[in-house]
């Protein structure tokens, strides 16, 4: 099922820890209206990085799968919010994040992780807080900005 041009629901709700554990990551019915939102949002990241495949790693976790990998308790992956991207034709991911966030795309976080980009829209209530932070390593703490 495609949510838009170039992302399906299959690839939105994808998890190899699901698969492995017997785990049914299948969104509810406000889930899956938060990941149409979603991948509009990721249409508009494809735009910004020249329209170059976005690849994505992680997208919604059902609160099961997001407890298993470690997720927050808040996480915005539950309810289809968020998405952990790259995009390897661009750049690495440091290059992601700086553009996304030159670009003055309305996301509410912006996380450089070790390896990928997390983005996350809004609920549809809220205004976008821009918030913008990086993560080393899995170890290291949240600090502000992009850094590397």
């Amino acid at each position: 099922m495609n949510l838009s041009a170039h992302f399906t629901l299959g690839e939105l709700t994808a998890s190899q820890w699901a698969a492995r554990n017997g785990y049914d990551n299948t969104p509810s019915d406000p889930a899956l209206a938060n990941l149409k939102r979603t991948a509009a949002f990721l249409e508009q990241v494809r735009g910004v990085l020249d329209n170059l495949p976005v690849h994505v790693n992680s997208a919604y976790r059902c609160p099961r799968v997001n407890a298993a990998v470690g997720g927050s308790k808040s996480s915005a992956h539950m309810d289809g919010r968020a998405a952990d991207i790259v995009c390897p034709e661009f750049g690495p991911p440091v290059e992601v994040a700086r553009a996304i966030y030159a670009s003055g795309l309305p996301f509410d976080q912006l996380i450089l992780e070790y390896g990928w980009v997390h983005v996350a829209i809004a609920r549809e209530s809220d205004e976008p807080r821009r918030q913008v932070l990086t993560k080393a390593s899995a170890a290291a703490p949240y600090v502000p900005g992009i850094v590397g």
